[in-house]
């Protein structure tokens, strides 16, 4: 009896040291033989992991390199085993899309089109473009699916025959100015809502607004807000409906802070958030940070250098719990959840610095918690044409320690500057301080250690230039 115990635990302890010669090297949630990487010389660009879907037992991923210039990346597939192949159907191009659709039993991610056998279709006529969004379809969702370009050309493919027409040019029909960089397309509420991020220094300087957030209910188009935008997304349902409103949630920034717009039974609200860093701020730095549901009816959102929770659902017309988890230095160009991992995909080295690759990061959920604490700074107002008695848009406020408040103003005379909060995040606004400014006078505020609301907002007694700027740390 004895042998045979010692005889089953050898072979167990030599099929694990097996195992374990043969596993794939980890470290910490990073697998190096999973690196997207373009050959050192011809590619004069970056190589990204634009999109990661799961289906048909697999996890896929497409790349991206900078205006199609670039060589040797394309489709990939995971196997439970992790090992990762370059698939023969692969286009190296400019991807960033993926969506599922239900209604065909198939999965869309770059130019392809995969079914749930695995079987992938390659659409010709967009393989050629950059593409940034699929969304659902107005009219026909039961078989056809929009495609957006960085370039604003909006498509309509049939997930049949893959037969595909050109709908419009947005550069044209929202008057883009500066380069056209599209980053998102989603459609809800029976419309399709746009984002493009175009923004440089003609836009910090106000010279220009190439930004833009736009809505088409099939027939005309109307632009929202001329500010970059980078995120348009919602609940993903296997057929589009209207319990709860189908809440939908867009991304942006403007000088002074990050922008969320949501539509929620067929009305738009804003609310403001910190940012994590300036880096973003440009057209070319923010490589599509999403909203995701990251596990089922949890939603993440990445923004400006920030990882938030975000609620799937939005009651009586008002948005509450949102709430910070970390701050991170990392380009997510997407995420999601595969057998029981966390899956963030990269964009880490492009020609500068040497062979542009990327790789993808393996770990648990929660572990976003420990990437940095949460911290950040902005405000609604920053110079900022404001009218008497006109609140701002209501500014983040909850989970983040320290909290100080930074005020002046242009006028001429002394400006009474009210503090409102609303702690409960429903709407209800209380009066937290009113703050007098003097003419030329700086004024700053220290809130007490522990104190927060979940949002803060101000007005102003008279009409001039103001500033009403928060950092938190």
């Amino acid at each position: 009896m004895l042998f045979r115990f010692l005889a089953i635990a050898w072979v167990c302890a030599a099929a694990q040291m097996a195992f374990t010669d043969d596993a794939p090297l980890n470290v910490d949630g990073v697998f190096p033989g999973m690196t997207v990487y373009a050959p050192g010389l011809g590619s004069d660009s970056e190589t990204g992991i634009g999109a990661l879907i799961p289906w048909a037992d697999k996890l896929w991923a497409v790349g991206y390199v900078a205006h199609i210039k670039g060589q040797g990346i394309g489709l990939y597939e995971v196997s439970d085993d992790m090992t990762m192949r370059l698939h023969p159907e692969s286009v190296t191009g400019t991807f960033a899309n993926r969506m599922v659709h239900w209604e065909t039993g198939q999965v869309v991610i770059g130019p392809h089109v995969i079914d749930a056998k695995g079987q992938v279709r390659t659409i010709e006529m967009l393989k050629d473009h950059r593409l940034t969004a699929t969304a659902r379809h107005l009219k026909h969702p039961d078989l056809l699916a929009y495609f957006l370009t960085m370039e604003g050309l909006l498509f309509e493919t049939d997930l049949k025959t893959l037969e595909t027409r050109q709908l419009a040019d947005l550069v044209k029909e929202l008057g883009i100015e500066g380069q056209p960089h599209f980053k998102a397309c989603f459609s809800a509420q029976g419309r399709v809502v746009v984002a493009n991020n175009t923004y440089e220094e003609e836009e910090y300087q106000g010279k220009r607004s190439g930004g833009c957030l736009a809505e088409w209910d099939g027939k005309k188009w109307k632009v929202l807000e001329r500010n970059p935008f980078v995120e348009v997304s919602g609940k993903q349902n296997p057929r589009a409906g209207s319990r709860y409103g189908n809440t939908l949630y867009a991304t942006g920034w403007c000088k002074s802070c990050a922008v969320l717009r949501v539509l929620h039974e067929g009305e738009w609200s804003r609310y403001l958030l910190p940012k994590a860093s300036q880096a973003y701020d440009h057209t070319w730095n923010t490589e599509w940070m999403r909203i995701r549901e990251a596990q089922t009816e949890r939603y993440l959102m990445d923004l400006h250098g920030l990882f938030y929770e975000l609620p799937p659902l939005v009651y009586g017309g008002k948005v509450w719990g949102i709430r910070p988890i970390c701050t991170h230095l990392r380009i997510v160009p997407d995420f999601c959840c595969w057998r029981g991992l966390f899956v963030m995909a990269g964009d880490q080295t492009d020609n500068a610095v040497g062979q542009p690759q990327s790789g993808l990061w393996f770990g648990n959920i929660d572990a976003l918690w420990q990437m940095g604490k949460p911290k950040g700074w902005g405000g609604p107002w920053q110079d900022t044409a404001v009218a008497p008695n006109v609140p701002s848009d209501p500014y983040l406020m909850t989970g983040f320690d320290k909290k100080c408040l930074h005020l002046r103003h242009d006028s001429p005379g002394k400006v009474q500057v009210v503090a409102e909060v609303d702690f409960l995040g429903d709407g209800t606004w209380s009066r937290y301080s009113t703050f007098e400014v003097a003419a030329g006078e700086y004024l700053h505020h220290e809130f007490p250690d522990g104190y927060s609301a979940h949002w803060i907002r101000f007005r102003c007694d008279i009409g001039c230039k103001a500033t009403a700027y928060l950092v938190y740390s």
